[in-house]
This record gives structure tokens, sequence and C-alpha cells, in this order.
């Protein structure tokens, strides 16, 4: 995948968080329709230039993973 790509998905899933407190993962990959590694490879450059904070919620007896953008 090209440098450009995966900027621009990153700008996506940037966009997508941006206003919002947090976003669950499932939620955040199913409505930015990206595929499995154009996701991941965003995130991952999201996280490189340190603008993602991921935390981990319990709901019940269920453990929900979240995206939001760091402040």
């Amino acid at each position: 995948m090209e440098q450009e790509v995966i900027g621009k998905n990153a700008g996506i899933v940037w966009n997508h968080l941006n206003g919002k407190k947090h976003v669950d993962v499932a939620r955040l990959k199913k409505e930015t329709k990206l595929s499995e590694s154009e996701f991941w490879a965003a995130i991952g450059w999201l996280s490189r230039e340190e603008k993602l904070v991921f935390s981990v919620e319990k709901e019940g007896r269920k453990t929900v993973k979240y995206f939001s953008l760091k402040d």
C-alpha cells in the first residue's frame, strides 16, 4: 500500500473521529468502509503521529475497545 493511500485513509479515520468523544473499534471500521488492512494501516499512521488514544471499557460482561483523538 502506498504512503499516499495510507495518509488519505488516515484522514478518513481522523475526520470520522473529529468532534466525537470516542468511537468503538468495530463501529469505526464499519463506518469508515475501509478494508481491514487499510483501516489498520490508517490507525498505525495516526498512532505514529500521536493523534489517537486507545481505551478499553467494561460494559457488563462485554469489553469494548475505543479510539478517540488526542486533545
